[in-house]
């Protein structure tokens, strides 16, 4: 399959019943947002046509509703999130994976676990690892999660984020996903949530819609759509910029080659 590079999803979006699109990296960059995306919210809302905003953050989804208002973001385009976080937590208070877990991340996800904080307890006395990211006081350390996960290889980890990386402004942060890496290494078992991983995505779509996967990360975003044979339109300033500025268009679909993944447009950023 050729990929086509478009201008505006203008062009393409009368085929498509719904539109499943990541926020980080598409709509904001972690500090603000994208004015060109927002332009693409509103013309979606405007002829009615739905859409999810579904994101790998290991939060509730109501938490990052609240972290796109404080980016000045309309509630209007915020009816539908989906979170990775969100998914976790219907398995978590269902006890799926046992009742006890130790908490791998940093303060600011709490709110994950908001009413069965006595369920929190040490390494050694939890039945699962809920891993959302790095901890504040070591968030560049690999060798520390080595050393601080190698004897607890025997009971699983469930990661709320997939993402290995991301950028927040020009800064790139490491992401749960490292971790997990970490720990498969390892030889730990690791239960994800999140894209690529389908249950995300049935949390979200209905019977009968066609659909486009909007993202900016192949792993991820790209990989998920290709899982459920949904059409994808990669945003290539996004995680991987480097990698497409430095061919050419016409190489572009050599580039998702080498993660096994196609797609069926391109566009440098989400315009209309």
């Amino acid at each position: 399959m050729k990929s086509k590079l478009i201008k505006g999803l203008s062009q393409i979006q009368s085929k498509y019943d719904a539109f499943l699109i990541d926020l980080w990296g598409v709509i904001h960059n972690g500090i603000e947002v994208y004015p060109d995306a927002i332009d693409v919210l509103e013309a979606l809302n405007k002829i009615k046509k739905r859409f999810v905003l579904i994101s790998n953050a290991p939060r509730p989804s109501n938490n990052v509703k609240q972290f796109l208002l404080k980016m000045k973001m309309n509630e209007i385009f915020l009816q539908n999130i989906f979170t990775s976080g969100e998914a976790a937590l219907k398995s978590l208070k269902k006890n799926t994976y046992g009742k006890n877990f130790y908490h791998l991340g940093p303060k600011r996800d709490n709110s994950l676990f908001e009413g069965f904080e006595e369920n929190k307890k040490n390494l050694e006395d939890a039945d699962f690892i809920l891993c959302t990211g790095f901890l504040e006081s070591n968030e560049s350390s690999l060798n520390y999660y080595r050393d601080l996960l190698k004897n607890y290889i025997h009971i699983k980890m469930i990661c709320t984020n997939p993402d290995l990386v991301v950028h927040r402004g020009i800064t790139q942060e490491y992401c749960a996903g490292t971790l997990a890496e970490i720990f498969k290494e390892l030889g730990g078992k690791v239960i994800y949530f999140g894209k690529p991983h389908p249950d995300i995505y049935n949390f979200c779509i209905k019977k009968k819609e066609t659909i486009l996967a909007i993202g900016d990360n192949i792993r991820t975003d790209i990989k998920g759509a290709n899982n459920m044979n949904f059409d994808c339109l990669l945003i290539t300033s996004g995680i991987h910029k480097k990698e497409f500025l430095s061919c050419s268009v016409e190489d572009y679909d050599k580039i998702l080659k080498k993660y096994e993944t196609t797609t069926n447009y391109y566009q440098t950023k989400l315009s209309w």
